[in-house]
């Protein structure tokens, strides 16, 4: 159940990054960068799904939160140079955090039955 929560909310965050990126202009590195790591997160959580072992499980969700990690960086970025207003990408922070803690604690919880 709860992969299906992390699923869904990785697919939502990533709609609402593409989102973000559809409306900054002459970034074009920092906007594919961004969508490049947002999108992959929920791509790794969906491959995970279907890993073909404990091991490969956890490397996928691993993967899943370094590129939130990375994520998280380039929404900062984009808050700090103020390429957006702070009421759009807070938000957007705050729900890579949710993620970021779920993948944290999923890992944590895979590697201890492993």
């Amino acid at each position: 159940m709860a992969d299906n929560k992390l699923s869904d909310l990785s697919m939502d965050f990533a709609v609402r990054i593409l989102h973000l990126c559809d409306s900054l202009k002459g970034h074009y590195a920092l906007v594919n960068q961004l969508e490049r790591s947002a999108t992959s997160i929920g791509a790794n959580i969906r491959e995970a799904n279907y890993a073909h072992s404990r091991a490969d499980f956890i490397s996928k969700l691993q993967i899943a939160l370094k590129e939130c990690y990375e994520t998280e960086y380039w929404l900062e970025l984009i808050m700090k140079a103020e390429l957006a207003v702070a009421d759009t990408i807070s938000p957007l922070m705050h729900d890579c955090g949710v993620i970021r803690r779920m993948l944290v604690s999923s890992v944590n919880t895979a590697k201890t039955n492993q």
